[in-house]
């Protein structure tokens, strides 16, 4: 069987480990390859990259793998892994994307693709000149919940669309007398932590795809927790943002307003929760529910505060049902850009695509910093060096 090399730098992190490697290149591994247009398969040999060579080798040896290394130069030159992928911490990317790129490697990335909507750019810009094909993770449009809402969407159910109101975190402990479930590197802008950083890059992706173009943001950020204890108990300043109120203006006049927060507590079914009113419907919708109003079975609230409130408004909602299977969303769509790489289909999520995410957390900080609303235009790749810092400013 035919097979194609992909070099995956940054392993043994969490997500690189959990979502790239097991869940997505070794389930592929074990459903015999990346199944194409023609009905043939193609098999994925991946490389393990990263700093300590016993934590490869453990790896490697736990899920019976042959390729690993802590040389990237050395991984960069093998012709026979053809593909990049990268999952490093943000600072680390782009010096990262840059040598692969100048391997000729196809690149796949985490995001964000860069710290800078300029050096985004210019990896986009430096791919295509390169001719390779290159992609962005772009998961959470592949949750259950957000699969429903699409299919709503495309349906017509909702007619107009007016609004959507997101809710998205979770109580994240200091660290002081209970281990933080997330690492202290987050709350360090130093270390390129921060919830705009984090969360606006997918905010970006998820509301173009699905509503249309943003053309305009207002954010304020906020450090609510100004002090937190890291990995080894230790006291440390909490620099970075921990939560982001947004609202975003979308192509058509659609207005999107989203609430991120590691300083918040949990009332709701899911962690994420989306709110989207139509002229003829809403939904309400999470990482796998999804429940419908439609415009024919709204009930007619009136406001009086004198009385208590008998009417259970949540028992007015219908249940969107489970029609089909939900497979990995990692997995889906590493099928999805391999399938690109392999037999040029279609893929739109690339590394341009990627830089609208880092100029929207970019220009939310600059909102946030100035107290106004950021008009943000259409973005194109730069063709010179000249006009990528003249996009960069």
């Amino acid at each position: 069987m035919q097979s194609i090399g992909i070099i995956m730098n940054g392993v043994t992190g969490r997500m690189g480990y959990r979502q790239h490697l097991v869940r997505s290149i070794l389930a592929i591994r074990e459903q015999g390859g990346v199944l194409l247009s023609d009905g043939s398969r193609v098999q994925v040999e991946p490389m393990l990259v990263g700093r300590s060579e016993e934590k490869l080798r453990e790896l490697a040896e736990k899920h019976g793998l042959t390729h690993y290394t802590t040389d990237l130069d050395d991984a960069l030159a093998n012709p026979d892994f053809p593909v990049y992928a990268d999952f490093l911490v943000t600072k680390a990317r782009v010096a990262a994307i840059r040598k692969a790129i100048a391997a000729g490697k196809h690149i796949y990335t985490e995001k964000p693709t860069a710290e800078s909507f300029e050096d985004a750019l210019e990896l986009a810009r430096l791919a295509d000149q390169a001719g390779i094909k290159h992609g962005v993770v772009h998961d959470k449009l592949y949750l259950p919940g957000l699969q429903k809402l699409k299919r709503l969407i495309d349906s017509g159910f909702f007619g107009r669309i007016l609004s959507v109101r997101g809710e998205f975190g979770y109580w994240v402990f200091e660290g002081d007398w209970q281990p933080a479930q997330r690492p202290s590197w987050n709350y360090r802008a130093e270390d390129g932590g921060g919830m705009v950083s984090d969360m606006f890059a997918h905010w970006n992706y998820v509301i173009e795809n699905l509503f249309g173009r943003i053309e305009s943001v207002y954010a304020q950020t906020a450090t609510h927790i100004p002090e937190r204890w890291d990995e080894k108990g230790e006291r440390y300043d909490a620099t970075a943002d921990d939560a982001a109120y947004g609202i975003f203006e979308v192509e058509g006049g659609t207005l999107v307003q989203l609430n991120s927060s590691w300083a918040v507590r949990v009332n709701r079914k899911e962690l994420v929760e989306f709110q989207v009113d139509g002229t003829l419907g809403s939904a309400v919708v999470g990482l796998f529910g999804c429940k419908i109003q439609p415009r024919n079975a709204t009930p007619k609230p009136v406001w009086n505060p004198d009385l208590p409130e008998t009417h259970d408004y949540a028992a007015d909602w219908i249940e969107v049902p489970d029609n089909e299977a939900h497979e990995n969303g990692f997995k889906v769509q590493w099928e999805q850009f391999l399938r690109h790489v392999l037999e040029d289909a279609p893929y739109s999520f690339d590394l341009l695509a990627g830089a609208r995410g880092v100029r929207l957390s970019e220009e939310g900080l600059r909102s946030s910093a100035e107290g106004r609303r950021i008009t943000l235009e259409p973005v194109e790749v730069p063709a010179s060096a000249p006009e990528l810092q003249a996009a960069g400013r």
